[in-house]
């Protein structure tokens, strides 16, 4: 039986993300993946800020930027269109549409380049988990073993199904078609009539890519219980009569694919050593562009903290903190998908409550606050009392050595040290120590995780060791469990 420290499930970009993630500190991962191939359609969805910058901090920005296309942070809360604020607090202060079957490529050949194994045309059927670790059976009864399990194989999780975790929420009232189809229609004609039904009508557009080629999203005419069926040129069809009056003569559907609106979120993202990430752990519709994002900021939540588990150098509770930190940022997204879902309806009070908002995201704060959720560079986990930056992700700053993102892709521990007297000590195998008086940062001493978050400001010793050690566990221990 093939032995491994973690098995994840799903190689979408939240299960290959957190494969590499984990191989940063050389854990044994597999990546089991139910398609024999990766996705072929071709969605759009955009990274944003957060993303962006954690991209960044493992080495991987240049390598989306040239496949992606930026595009202003404007208008993402509810299509309203206001610009985006000056001067956001971030060196990224964009979005970046990029097909989703690059991103996955992407991020799947950097967990292989750091030497994760992925295994497609595998289905988890079943697993039983022990005090030393989980036994995972395959579709065809192949048997794996290893210390811990991870699903992140979406919406539908086969792990989280048979982990018995309950996934509350509200099912989905609407659903959307949408796909990439050539048009015969006059650019012209479909353009006005486009810009007339958007007025009222904020989820529905066609957009071209050049020549005959558009990107066509629309409501659904029919509700489909089985959305993993994908719909017909005639479902688009007859979804584009419904609100436009003409279908614009759509024929030749490079792919077509479907969604819904439901809102759910796990009761527990652990139970023992299974573990649940990304779509796995929550559901929501796609306004705003939100979901790839939560999964990745998962990922990189998750991997150091599983990592440090498996090697045998965790403190007690850390893992605790995963569901501790990244399910409340997942409620909040859901609340602001709600939110968002009924500011883009077309009844007459929502669209009432729609023309305040727009008035009110004229005011400065509230357009940066919206943005700054969306784009998760707002999250704050709690910390304890302390100043604004704890809790925070640390920005790109400028240090003696360069960006200081650059400085975090082995995906350790730092201390960035103004005083010039401070020390990792003992801890100096996990974490990195760069005395800096001349270092862009609003602290004497910071103490950053691996995930970019700030973990400890101040500027004596002792409360350093003892931060260190709530985050990165005892000096000196053995590097792996068992």
């Amino acid at each position: 039986m093939d032995i491994f420290d973690v098995i994840v499930a799903g190689c979408g970009p939240t299960g290959a993300m957190l494969a590499a993630e984990l191989r940063l500190h050389d854990v044994r991962v597999l990546v089991l993946e139910k398609e024999t191939e990766p996705v072929s359609f071709i969605r759009v969805p955009a990274l944003h800020m957060r993303s962006l910058e954690l991209m960044a901090m493992r080495g991987l920005l240049d390598r989306f930027l040239e496949r992606g296309r930026r595009r202003p942070l404007g208008g993402i809360f509810a299509a309203i269109g206001a610009p985006a604020p000056e001067n956001l607090d971030s060196a990224y202060a964009f979005m970046l549409g990029i097909p989703q079957p690059i991103a996955e490529r992407l991020l799947e050949e950097h967990a292989l380049e750091l030497g994760a194994q992925v295994r497609r045309g595998r289905t988890v059927t079943g697993f039983e988990q022990d005090a030393d670790g989980v036994t995972v059976e395959l579709a065809g009864g192949e048997k794996l073993r290893s210390r811990y399990l991870v699903g992140c194989d979406g919406g539908r999780s086969s792990v989280r199904k048979l982990l018995g975790v309950g996934f509350p929420g509200e099912p989905s009232r609407n659903e959307t078609l949408m796909g990439e189809m050539k048009v015969s229609a006059p650019g012209e004609e479909i353009a006005a009539k486009v810009a007339d039904i958007r007025e009222t009508h904020k989820g529905f557009w066609l957009r071209s890519f050049g020549g005959e080629i558009y990107s066509v999203v629309v409501p659904a005419v029919d509700f489909t219980e089985d959305r993993t069926e994908p719909p017909t040129l005639d479902d688009v069809r007859r979804g584009l009569r419904a609100i436009a009056g003409t279908d614009f003569g759509v024929h030749s559907p490079r792919w077509l694919s479907r969604f819904g609106d439901a809102t759910r979120l796990a009761d527990s993202y652990r139970v023992g050593r299974v573990l649940l990430a990304g779509d796995a752990a929550h559901i929501h519709p796609p306004t705003g562009g939100q979901g790839m994002n939560l999964g990745i900021q998962d990922a990189v939540n998750l991997g150091w903290k599983l990592a440090a588990q498996v090697r045998g150098t965790a403190p007690p509770t850390l893992l605790d903190t995963y569901q501790l930190e990244r399910r409340p940022v997942a409620a909040d997204v859901l609340d602001n998908t709600r939110a968002q879902a009924e500011l883009m309806s077309t009844e007459p009070g929502a669209r009432a409550v729609r023309r305040l908002l727009t008035a009110l995201m004229d005011f400065d704060e509230v357009n940066r606050y919206l943005i700054e959720k969306v784009t998760a560079i707002g999250v704050r986990y709690d910390f304890g009392a302390g100043p604004d930056l704890l809790g925070r992700r640390i920005p790109d700053i400028e240090t003696k050595k360069g960006r200081l993102y650059d400085q975090l892709r082995r995906g350790r521990g730092m201390v960035v040290d103004r005083t010039d007297r401070l020390t990792a000590g003992g801890w100096s195998d996990r974490v990195d120590y760069l005395a800096d008086p001349t270092a862009t940062l609003d602290a004497p001493a910071a103490l950053i995780r691996p995930d970019g978050y700030v973990g400890w400001i101040g500027d004596e010793q002792q409360d350093l060791d003892d931060q260190l050690a709530r985050w990165f566990g005892a000096p000196d221990v053995p590097r792996r469990e068992g």
